[in-house]
C-alpha cells in the first residue's frame, strides 16, 4: 500500500492530522501500510456524524439490519485467506490463526445478521385490571469501541456487530499496532449499505480520539477491551465526565490450567502448550499458570518441554510456523524483563526464554517455560501477555482450587482430569467467567457470552444473545385497554 489509508467519517473517506507507518513484526523492513492518524477534532467529528445519524438507524427495520450485516460477513468470510494474510503480517499470528480470525469475524457478522431478526420482547398481563404491559429493547444511541491489538479483526468484529444489529451508531478507534485489518474490516463495512454516520472509523493514539470518546456527552456507551491500566482509566473518564454513560470492560486475566494425578498426559500438555504459548501467549485467555499436582508435576513438566522443543518459532506468513514474533519491541522488552523477574524471584527457567534470530529480522521469543514456581511470585500473580507461563506444584485438588482462585483476575481457567466429581466441582467453584475441562482455557465459540469477573472484566458479557444487555436499553410500557 503506498497510498495513505484514511479515516471514515460521516460517510466519507477523509484524512487525519498525520500518518503512521504499520511495521510487520516477523520482518522490520516490510512496511504494511501507512494510515491517518485522527486529531481530537476528527473524533469530535466523527461522534457528532453518529450522533446525527443515530436516531433514524434505532427505527431501521430489522430486515435493513440483518441485510447490512450478512453483507459484511458474507464478504468477510470471501476474503477471509486475504484478511487473514494481512492480519498475520501486520500482527504476527501465524497464517492459519490469521485466517481463522478472519473467518471468525465473518461468522460473528452473521451471527447478528440473525440476531437483528430475533430481538424479542414480552408482553405481560398487569397485576392491575384493563392493563396490557410490554418489554421491549431499544438501541442505546452511540457506541465508542475501543479494540486492542490482540485480535486486530474479531474483537472489532464482536463490538461492531452486535452494536449495529441492535440499532446503535458507532465510532470505532482501532489499536494504534493494527490499523491495517480494522482499515479493511471498516471499508467493507462503508459498502454494506448504511447510512453515512452510522459507522465511524478513527484511526489514532487513544489519549487523543480514545480520550475524545470517553468525554463526549453524546458518546452514551463505551466498550473497551485492553491492559488493566487502561481499563481503569476508562472507567474512571466515564464516571468523571458522565456518569450516565454505560461502560463495558475486558481487561485481562492470569488464568490458571489445574492438572490432577489423574489426567491424560498427552492432553495436559496439548491443552498447556496450546493455551500457553499458541499466538505468541498474546491472548487474555492464555494460560500462563499451570497448577499440577505432584504426583503427575515430573512427567507433565517432561512432556510440555518435548513439546515445546517441537514447535517452530519463525515468521508468522511462512508455512510450518508454529508460533510467530511478538507484536512488537516494547512488548518483547516487558516479555523479558518478566523472564528476568522471574529468575530473580527464584523460579527456575526450565526452557526457552531466549530472544531469537532468523531469516528475517523480527521480534522473536523462545516461549519461557518456568518451574519451581508459587503462586505469591510477580510472575504467576500479573499479566505478563507473551509466551511465557510457569508451574506450580500443589498436594492435591483441594489445594489447586485454591492456588488457582488466589488471582485478581478471573476471565478463564481449566482443569485436566479423568474425574467427573472434580471437573464438576471445579466448574462450579471456579472463580472465572469461563471455565474448561481437558481443552484449553484460549479459545471460545463466537455465539456464546465472552466474559470475567473480578479485575478481568466489568459489565455485561459479550458475545451472543448477551451482548443485548450492553447494546440495548430496556423500556417498559403500559397501554390501558379498557
Amino acid at each position: 500500500m503506498s497510498e495513505i489509508a484514511l479515516n471514515y467519517i460521516a460517510g466519507a473517506w477523509v484524512s487525519g492530522a498525520s500518518e503512521t507507518k504499520n511495521i510487520n513484526p516477523s520482518d522490520t523492513n516490510d512496511v504494511v501500510g501507512h494510515y491517518t492518524q485522527g486529531s481530537r477534532a476528527d473524533a469530535e467529528q466523527a461522534i457528532a456524524a453518529a450522533a446525527a445519524a443515530a436516531p433514524r438507524w434505532a427505527r431501521s427495520t430489522p430486515q435493513e439490519r440483518h441485510d447490512v450485516l450478512k453483507k459484511v460477513g458474507d464478504e468477510i468470510l470471501a476474503r477471509r485467506e486475504e484478511l487473514g494474510r494481512l492480519l498475520s503480517r501486520e500482527e504476527g499470528k501465524t497464517l492459519p490463526e490469521g485466517i481463522g480470525e478472519a473467518a471468525r469475524a465473518g461468522q460473528i457478522f452473521l451471527f447478528f445478521a440473525a440476531e437483528a431478526l430475533r430481538l424479542a420482547g414480552e408482553k405481560l398481563a398487569s397485576v392491575r385490571p384493563g392493563l396490557d404491559v410490554e418489554i421491549t429493547r431499544e438501541a442505546v444511541g452511540v457506541v465508542g469501541i475501543i479494540a486492542p491489538w490482540n485480535f486486530p479483526i474479531a474483537i472489532p468484529a464482536w463490538k461492531i456487530a452486535p452494536a449495529l444489529a441492535y440499532g446503535n451508531a458507532v465510532v470505532f478507534k482501532p489499536a494504534d499496532l493494527v490499523p491495517g485489518s480494522a482499515y479493511a474490516l471498516s471499508e467493507i463495512i462503508s459498502r454494506a449499505g448504511l447510512p453515512a454516520g452510522v459507522f465511524n472509523l478513527v484511526m489514532g493514539r487513544g489519549s487523543v480520539v480514545g480520550q475524545a470518546f470517553l468525554e463526549s456527552p453524546k458518546v452514551n456507551a463505551i466498550t473497551f477491551t485492553g491492559s488493566v491500566e487502561t481499563g481503569r482509566k476508562v472507567a474512571q473518564a466515564c464516571v468523571l465526565n458522565d456518569p450516565m454513560k454505560k461502560f463495558q470492560l475486558e481487561m485481562g486475566g492470569k488464568n490458571p490450567l489445574v492438572v490432577l494425578d489423574d489426567a491424560d498426559l498427552a492432553v495436559a500438555a496439548e491443552c498447556a502448550v496450546n493455551g500457553a504459548f499458541f499466538s505468541t501467549g498474546q491472548r487474555c485467555t492464555a494460560s500462563s499458570r499451570f497448577i499440577v499436582q505432584e504426583g503427575i508435576h515430573d512427567a507433565f513438566v517432561d512432556a510440555v518441554t518435548e513439546r515445546l522443543k517441537a514447535l517452530k518459532v519463525d515468521n508468522a506468513l511462512e508455512a510450518g510456523t508454529h508460533i510467530g514474533p511478538v507484536v512488537d519491541e516494547k512488548q518483547l522488552e516487558q516479555d523479558l524483563n518478566y523472564i528476568e523477574i522471574g529468575r530473580s524471584e527464584g523460579a527456575k527457567l526450565h526452557w526457552g526464554g531466549e530472544r531469537l534470530n532468523r531469516a528475517t529480522p523480527g521480534f522473536y521469543l523462545q516461549p519461557a517455560f518456568f518451574t519451581e514456581t508459587t503462586n505469591a511470585m510477580r510472575i504467576a500473580r500479573e499479566e505478563i501477555f507473551g509466551p511465557v507461563a510457569c508451574t506450580i506444584r500443589v498436594k492435591d485438588y483441594d489445594e489447586a482450587l485454591a492456588v488457582a482462585n488466589d488471582t485478581p483476575f478471573g476471565l478463564s481457567s481449566g482443569i485436566v482430569t479423568t474425574s467427573l466429581k472434580y471437573a464438576s466441582h471445579f466448574k462450579r467453584n471456579s472463580e472465572a467467567g469461563m471455565v474448561m475441562v481437558n481443552t484449553p482455557t484460549a479459545g471460545v465459540d463466537y455465539h456464546v457470552p465472552f466474559g470475567g469477573r473480578k479485575g478481568s472484566s466489568y459489565g455485561a458479557r459479550e458475545q451472543g444473545r448477551y451482548a443485548a444487555e450492553f447494546y440495548t436499553t430496556v423500556k417498559t410500557a403500559y397501554t390501558n385497554a379498557g
